[in-house]
């Protein structure tokens, strides 16, 4: 249910009560509009951990990209706050375009990933990813168990593969131009898992 405050001081009281204990950690504002998240569920941090352990493991340790579980990633270097979204995973290149301003980015990551929960607003963000330039995005539907890959093509995130554990797209390998790094759905129990393989030597992860 969505809520609209229009009292100032309630408004700055409730943001900062959530401030205090944690609770803003995945809030955004949009072009000014302050967009309140629930936090993650348990599968889904889960998942996020597993994600940044396992690519970071995959490329290695020593690896000169720069791998974030969530970051503030906005389209500008000052008044970053009316403007910035928090993707669940952040990859950075050395060659990355974006800038690291301390508290943020101004500019997108190079890979990007966002793990769908129920209600949110994760694929209302493929234009302002386009717009900061993120070269690719994973999509994390957890409704379908499916992976999504979109990558940028002349200024627009488009969809170049699926992976899904059943159906049309079975078990089919996506694999990332960025980080060189496979993924695919497998059937598994309780839930559907996420493989990931290492470039080079095949090493893989299940999540």
């Amino acid at each position: 249910m969505a809520t609209m405050i229009l009292d100032p001081r309630m408004e700055q009281e409730l943001r900062a009560q959530r401030a205090a204990w944690g609770g803003d950690r995945f809030d955004e504002v949009w072009e000014g509009v302050y967009m309140m998240s629930p936090l993650a569920d348990n599968e889904h941090q889960e998942i996020a951990a597993g994600l940044v352990a396992a690519i970071r493991n995959a490329l290695g340790w020593n690896t000169s990209f720069r791998i974030f579980p969530g970051v503030n990633v906005s389209d500008r270097d000052r008044d970053w706050e009316h403007n910035y979204r928090c993707p669940d995973v952040a990859i950075f290149s050395t060659e990355t375009k974006a800038k690291n301003c301390g508290t943020h980015w101004c500019g997108g990551p190079d890979f990007a990933i966002e793990i769908t929960s129920p209600n949110d607003r994760s694929r209302e963000k493929f234009e302002f990813y386009s717009k900061v330039g993120v070269a690719e995005l994973l999509i994390i539907d957890r409704s379908t168990w499916t992976l999504e890959l979109y990558r940028l093509v002349d200024g627009q995130l488009n969809l170049v593969a699926t992976s899904r554990a059943e159906g049309s797209t079975g078990e089919q390998l996506i694999e990332s131009q960025i980080l060189g790094v496979s993924l695919r759905m497998l059937p598994q129990k309780p839930r559907d898992a996420i493989e990931i393989t290492a470039p080079g030597n095949g090493q893989k992860w299940l999540l």
